[in-house]
Parts: C-alpha cells; sequence; structure tokens
C-alpha cells in the first residue's frame, strides 16, 4: 500500500493548503446548519463520517394544536461550501499513443484542451483490463480488493474474483450523493455481476444501488454502437434506436449527459455535479460515423503502416516532453507481429482501414467529449469544475487478432477470418452496423508506443500506461504544467476527496467501510510540487497470473508468457513465470531488463509482491482466460436444467439466460397461428454477431444458429396452417462438454450435433451442424420470448422487435447436459499426464 512520508508531508503542505484557500473551507469539517435551523431553506454540511447522516433532532414546539406548535424542518445536505463540480472522464481500450495530447497522430483537441489549460499526467496506471480498472477508479480501492481480478464475464467464486464491490467499499457516487451532490453516469457500466445484470435484480450493484442518482448506459464490457441491445436507463432496458436510422449511442450519451447538467443547474443551481462519463470508445466495435470516417481517411495517417507510426509518435512524444529525453523505444516484437514492409498489398489495404476506423472512432469520441465540456462552460462552471480525463482503461487493445476481425465475438471464440475474406465480404461496411470490428494487433502495438505490450498485460507499461489530464481553472495556476509522479487509479477518488473537502466515511448504511487504498493526487496541482516525490510509492499489478510490483522508482515484472490474442493457451505453471527487473528512473519504457545485475533488489520486489498479494485478495492465482467466460457462477439458470415460459419477455442478460453451448437441448413452443398467417419471434438469444433463433417467418417455422456471423445454420418447416401447433426443435451435441477442460482439453467443446425440427411432432427438418459455438455468444444482446431486442440473428428473415402476431401459449426449454464417463476421465487424465511430461 502506498505510503505518505512525513518529510513528503511537510514538502506539500504549503501546496495543499494554497488550494483549500483557493477551493473553500477544509475537509471533514464538522456538521453545521447554513440559515436559519428549522427554515424551509435551511441546509447543512455534515461530517461525512456516517452515511447516511443520522437524522437531525427536531428543533421545533409540538403542543396540542397546530397555532399552538412551532414547525421545524429538517436541513437540506449540501457539500462545503465552495465543492467543484466534478466531470470524471475515461475512455476505453486506448494506449498511451493514442491521442495527440501524448504524442499520438489521432486529433484529440478536447483532451488536448484539458491539458492546456490544466495539467498533462505522464506516469499514471490502470490495471490492464476494463472492469477491474473501473471498480478502482469508483472505489479508490485496488481491483482485487473489490472483487474485480478479472472482468464480470470472468468471475470465479473467491473474494477477489467474484465481480461483487462488496458494501464495506462504498463508492465515490455513494460518498458524493449523501454529501448532497447531484450525481450521475453515463457510458458504460461493467462492474456489475454478469449474473445480476436481469430485471430480476438484484440492483445494489448497479449504478444505481452504488450511490448513483442517474445511470445512461450500458451493462457489460461493450456493445454495439449502432443498436446496443444492453442499454438501460438507471434500471430499465430502452431502445432508442428503432426506427432511428443512423442513430449513435457516442452522440445520444453526449446529448444525455448534458441535458442532465442543464437540468441539475436549472432546479438547483447552487448544488454542484459529478458527471462520471465513460463512452465504450474506443473499446471494439470501433462505430464512429460515416463523417469521421471520412474526415480520418482523407488524412492518410496510417499509409506508412505502423513501424513508422511508432517513429512518429516517439519523435511527438519526446518534443512534447511526455517522456524523458533519454527513454529509448522499445523493440519491434518480430516473431510475434509481421513489420509492415513484409506485408502482402492485400493486408495493407485491409489494415489502413480498420487503423482509419479507429481514428475516427477515437476522433468522434473526444469530439463528443468536448461537447460536454463545453456545455459546463456555457453554463458557466468550468472555472469551478474539475475535470479529470483518462486516456483508456488499459493499453490498446490486441484482441484483434493478427488479421483484425470483422466481428470480434468470432475472436473470443478462437475463430479469425482470412484477409482475403476479410476484404471480400466486410472492408466497404467496416465500422457500420454490419460489422462488430476490431482491427489488427500491429496497431494495438503502435498505439501504446513507447511502451511495449497491450491491453492484459499488466508486467509492462503498454498496458497499464494511461495519458491523464486534469483541470481545475480556479485552482490549477501551471496551465499546461507536466507532472511525472507515479499514481494509479485507485487515487483518483482520494483526490476527488480532498477536492471537494469531503472526508471517506467510517460508516455507510451501518457497515465499518475499509480504508480507501490509493492517495490523493492533489498536492500536484501547485507548481512548487512540479517535481516533488510522489506520495503513492508501492504499487503491484496482475492480471491472468501477469504480475508486477512498483516500488520506488523500481519495477519487478514477471515475462509475459502470453500474448494477449491468445485467449486458449498452456502457459505452463503460474509460479514458474520468470522475472524480470527494471530502474525506471533511468529506463521509463522498460527498455533493459537488469534482473541479473541486480538479484537483490529483485527478491526484495518480489517478496513485496507476496505481502501485496496477501493484502489486497489477489490470490489465488490463475493463468486461464477463455476457460473462464463457461465456468459455472451464479445465476437464474444455475443447477437448472428446466425452463417454461408463458409470457412475453425480453432483455434477459447471457449472465442469467440458460447456455446451449456444449449441450442437447429441446425447445417446444406452444403457439396458436392466426388465419393470415405467422410471423415473428418465439424465442432467440444473441443477434446479428452470434445467437440463435427460433421463430416463423412467411407463415413457416424456422430455427436458425448464426455462428459469430460468416456462416447461418438454418432448419425451415413447410407452412403452417391456423390455430394451435407444438413446435419443437431437438438438438443432439456430440461432443464430452465443458469438463473436459477440468484437464486441460478442449476436446470437448465446440464440437457438433444433430438438430430436427418438428412440426405437432412430426420431423420436418434434419441437419448436422460440423461445428457449434464453443465459449459465448454475442454479450450485447439478450434471452427474448415472443419478440427480439438488439439485432437479428439473420437479417435475410427479419428485422426487429418481429413481434409474433400470434399467440404464445408456452414454451419450454430442457438442457441435457453431457457428463463424462469413468473412461472419459481415465483417458483424459492419461493424455493430461502425458503431456505435461512432454513439456
Amino acid at each position: 500500500m502506498p505510503t505518505f512520508q512525513p518529510w513528503i508531508a511537510r514538502l506539500i503542505a504549503p501546496a495543499v493548503s494554497a488550494a483549500f484557500l483557493l477551493a473553500g473551507t477544509p475537509a471533514g469539517q464538522a456538521q453545521q446548519i447554513n440559515g436559519t435551523p428549522g427554515a424551509p431553506d435551511a441546509t447543512m454540511t455534515i461530517d461525512g463520517s456516517q452515511l447516511p447522516p443520522p437524522p437531525p433532532k427536531f428543533g421545533g414546539v409540538i403542543n396540542e394544536t397546530a397555532p399552538q406548535s412551532k414547525p421545524y424542518w429538517p436541513p437540506r445536505v449540501v457539500p462545503p461550501k465552495g465543492a467543484p463540480n466534478v466531470l470524471l472522464i475515461m475512455t476505453d481500450d486506448s494506449g498511451y499513443g493514442v491521442p495527440s495530447t501524448f504524442g499520438g497522430v489521432i486529433p484529440t483537441p478536447a483532451l488536448d484542451r484539458i491539458a492546456n489549460q490544466g495539467l498533462r499526467y505522464t506516469n499514471f496506471h490502470s490495471t490492464a483490463l476494463c472492469s477491474p480498472t473501473r471498480a478502482a477508479l469508483i472505489t479508490g480501492r485496488n481491483h482485487h480488493s473489490v472483487g474485480f481480478g478479472v472482468i464480470s464475464e470472468q468471475a470465479t467464486g473467491y473474494p477477489g474474483y467474484d465481480s461483487v464491490i462488496t458494501r464495506d467499499k462504498a463508492t465515490i457516487g455513494r460518498i458524493l450523493t449523501d454529501n448532497g451532490y447531484h450525481t450521475s453516469w453515463f457510458g458504460k457500466n461493467h462492474n456489475t455481476p454478469e449474473y445480476q445484470a436481469s430485471q430480476a435484480g438484484p440492483f445494489d450493484q448497479w449504478p444505481t444501488g452504488m450511490g448513483f442518482e442517474y445511470f445512461y448506459g450500458f451493462m457489460g464490457g461493450d456493445t454495439n454502437q449502432w443498436e446496443p441491445g444492453n442499454l438501460v436507463r438507471n434500471t430499465t432496458p430502452i431502445y432508442p434506436y428503432v426506427g432511428h436510422p443512423g442513430w449513435n449511442l457516442m452522440t445520444a450519451m453526449s446529448d444525455e449527459a448534458i441535458e442532465y447538467m442543464n437540468r441539475m443547474k436549472a432546479l438547483s443551481p447552487e448544488q454542484p455535479f459529478f458527471v462520471y462519463f465513460v463512452p465504450g470508445a474506443t473499446h471494439a466495435p470501433h462505430h464512429p460515423t460515416k463523417e469521421w470516417v471520412d474526415k480520418i481517411s482523407a488524412m492518410h495517417l496510417f499509409d506508412e503502416g505502423w513501424n513508422k507510426l511508432r517513429e512518429k509518435i516517439f519523435e511527438n512524444q519526446k518534443r512534447l516532453g511526455v517522456i524523458p529525453a533519454n527513454a529509448r523505444l522499445t523493440p519491434w516484437p518480430k516473431d510475434l507481429i509481421k513489420e509492415w514492409d513484409l506485408l502482402s498489398a492485400d493486408e495493407k489495404k485491409l489494415f489502413i482501414r480498420q487503423a482509419d476506423v479507429f481514428a475516427a472512432y477515437t476522433a468522434y469520441a473526444d469530439h463528443e467529449i468536448g461537447r460536454v465540456i463545453q456545455a459546463v462552460e456555457d453554463l458557466g462552471e468550468l472555472d469551478n469544475t474539475l475535470i479529470i480525463y483518462i486516456n483508456g482503461d488499459n493499453g490498446t487493445s490486441a484482441e484483434g487478432q493478427p488479421n483484425g476481425t470483422p466481428n470480434e465475438v468470432a475472436m473470443f471464440n478462437q475463430i479469425n477470418p482470412s484477409v482475403e475474406d476479410q476484404l471480400k465480404y466486410f472492408y466497404d461496411v467496416w465500422g457500420t452496423d454490419k460489422t462488430y470490428n476490431h482491427m489488427s494487433i500491429g496497431w494495438a502495438w503502435a498505439f501504446d508506443t513507447p511502451f511495449s505490450w497491450t491491453k492484459q498485460v499488466a508486467s509492462h507499461f503498454g498496458g497499464t500506461r494511461q495519458g491523464m489530464a486534469i483541470s481545475w481553472p480556479k485552482v490549477i495556476e501551471d496551465k499546461g504544467g507536466i507532472r511525472n509522479q507515479f499514481h494509479h487509479v485507485i487515487d483518483i477518488v482520494p483526490t476527488i476527496l480532498e477536492a471537494t473537502h469531503i472526508r471517506q466515511p467510517t460508516i455507510v448504511d451501518g457497515i465499518e467501510q475499509s480504508p480507501i487504498e490509493g492517495v490523493s493526487m492533489m498536492y500536484t496541482f501547485d507548481a512548487r510540487n512540479a517535481s516533488a516525490p510522489s506520495t503513492h510509492q508501492t504499487q503491484y499489478f496482475e492480471m491472468f497470473g501477469d504480475r508486477a510490483l512498483y516500488h520506488d522508482g523500481w519495477i519487478a515484472s514477471t515475462k509475459v508468457m502470453r500474448p494477449p490474442w491468445v485467449t486458449a493457451a498452456n502457459t505452463g505453471d503460474v509460479l514458474d513465470y520468470p522475472w524480470e527487473l527494471y530502474e525506471l528512473e533511468n529506463d521509463w519504457t522498460q527498455y533493459e531488463d537488469v534482473a541479473a545485475k541486480n538479484p537483490g533488489k529483485l527478491k526484495e520486489l518480489q517478496a513485496l509482491f507476496r505481502k501485496e498479494a496477501d493484502r489486497y485478495q489477489v490470490r489465488p492465482l490463475d493463468n486461464t482466460v477463455v476457460e473462464r467466460l463457461i465456468t459455472p457462477r451464479p445465476s437464474l439458470s444455475a443447477g437448472r436444467t428446466a425452463f417454461t415460459w408463458t409470457r412475453p419477455i425480453t432483455g434477459v442478460p447471457n449472465g442469467d439466460a440458460p447456455s446451449l453451448l456444449n449441450t442437447s437441448y429441446t425447445f417446444k413452443a406452444e403457439v396458436e397461428i392466426p388465419d393470415g398467417g405467422g410471423e415473428g419471434m418465439i424465442v432467440t438469444q444473441g443477434g446479428r454477431f452470434a445467437g440463435y433463433g427460433f421463430y416463423v417467418v412467411k407463415n413457416k417455422p424456422v430455427f436458425t444458429w448464426n455462428l459469430v456471423d460468416l456462416r447461418r445454420v438454418r432448419w425451415e418447416g413447410p407452412e403452417l396452417t391456423p390455430g394451435k401447433h407444438m413446435l419443437e426443435f431437438d438438438f443432439r451435441y456430440a461432443g464430452m462438454g465443458p469438463g473436459t477442460m477440468m484437464f486441460g482439453s478442449f476436446a470437448g467443446i465446440g464440437q457438433g450435433g444433430t438438430g430436427v425440427l418438428k412440426v405437432d411432432g412430426k420431423a420436418v427438418a434434419e441437419q448436422k451442424m460440423e461445428h457449434t459455438i464453443p465459449f459465448i455468444l454475442q454479450w450485447d444482446e439478450s434471452l427474448d420470448i415472443g419478440s427480439d431486442t438488439g439485432t437479428p440473428v439473420n437479417d435475410a428473415d427479419y428485422q426487429v422487435p418481429f413481434v409474433f402476431n400470434g399467440k404464445i401459449d408456452r414454451v419450454t426449454l430442457t438442457l441435457d447436459r453431457p457428463k463424462l464417463s469413468p473412461e472419459d476421465i481415465k483417458k483424459l487424465e492419461a493424455a493430461r499426464l502425458e503431456k505435461k511430461a512432454s513439456e
């Protein structure tokens, strides 16, 4: 845990005091009432140690009748006088070398604006992955401490990995709300357990349940920006894109945030707001508008390829002063990624298109963020608004595979379309609603310049170093200054609390709170502390077994044993990973491993990592990735093999829906077909980029499996007569099931099977599937009965909402999950031992 040395406190105290004098009264002040006690307009500033605060005593007089009595209104809670508005912005999957503010070639004028009117932070860190960084950001605690050792879709049953932010760790939203702030959250919510994201709740782990008064955004790791099937307002699913071609979530959430700030200031102009603005950009899918694609493509930023791009970014970074003059550019990984000059003409054509669309998405998002910032100024609030703009929640993503992909869902199912197929079928629609696109890994590596590696890698700064800018015109006078102190995402909450003069509560809802684990960065706001030592001296990193320990200018890092684009690999025993050592004062980029020269220092930091791991719930270490996507978790469907629906329902997320992957199953639908013929959805899960649908189209029953938008397998029956029918689809899976993974084998998953479509007990179509989807369906879609939300599983058959025009009396689903026989177990164990012996 970071320590705060007394001599550092003496050094920075004058600057902190000056900032307080500029901003208002000290933090942790005693409770006080403003105005006439008991009057309707009386307000109260609380000491904040207990939330909600104890109810104030009645100060009036109560007699037999109202005329003989004196009323006394409890005062309204308000923040300390002069407390600033707070606008906390963080983009997604964007490395240090992406924005122009930190040397990138992609124009980001909104981030430039904040940096130029405030400070640029060059040594700020994430956790290397989405959910974990976000959990740390809103709680001020390390990601394992709050249950987010990995993303919520990979949660396992250990305290550091179960995706539950326990109630002894109140979020910044809750703290500010109870201290009188208007609080809101716009954009990505990747901090609700996947198995608690349905309309059955519980809702205590949703943004509104975590203390944010208002939420407009999507539930999960990413979403289709054109047609987000997982979009909600507070806790209610909404579908504003239906009937509005060209609608895009990036613009919509900016509109929502601007409207919210204006509404709050109109209703209670003296009350400050806290806006947490976290777009899905630039996580895949990369979905900018055509206007921005055309604008960026015309700039020809990437025509010379990724190697030249790295050199250009590195040169810009030195010119801007956001890396030291003696920083060295880390080598290109020739053994992993082709150099640009070795690519074919077709590869270059496709990859340039991918980068143009990614850059357009970056520029588009920054533009929309700029609109939100401008709205703050238009309200006359910019001078006393603390704006924190973090570029990325981790490094740029290399999950696009070597060729990039038109469909990110395909990547997580171990499918990588060829360059030839991508050019033929997807080049012209790249970034539109017809793709769930991601770019080639070469661009990800380049956009993390000057560092090595990418998102998912916690041991090297390509995965964790984020450019950040902070402005607060009323307080920060060193306009355009650069700060090089080491800090981490857990330091944002303490910074906000110090700036607002609100203390961390000791009790929330009667529950004692665990200490915040970050430290305030507010000392850096004063120019006199531009070169002060960092107050954050120690920080561990861990993701998928890859790990590091930073301490006082040194970092010990494990060697990267699995490239992030390889999601199913045997990387050996996690405890056997080799370690590297870097002395960062003279090696900003982790260029030279000095472990052999400093074995004592390496052992010291390894021991410190073990200590931190014990302290922050990091164990047990786990280096699996895709396997955790299908690990059993609590859910509404856990332990069940039979399901019945008697009414239409929509919006059941993957985490609570019964899974049809790697199993046999039977759907039976008792329906009534109207006289004019049947049309509409019976049951579906997923959408355009992976999923299934059982429906009636042109009065014919159809079952379709969409295999990650690369192939569709379709069963169709004859026309139905009016009246009642039993429609049935039975699938017999031919594999051993996910149990094989317990023995290190993927042989049981993704296997084929035979499907039979029946009408009134009679088989009308039979077909064999050679392969099935092994790991995950489209995660931003849901299970729907009676209609379809999001996108269709087959655009050729229908468009959403495709409401069933007849009557659904009952839909049942029966699962018949495969079980390993004793002979299967014997063979798998023998194969596992043989493989281990050969390694």
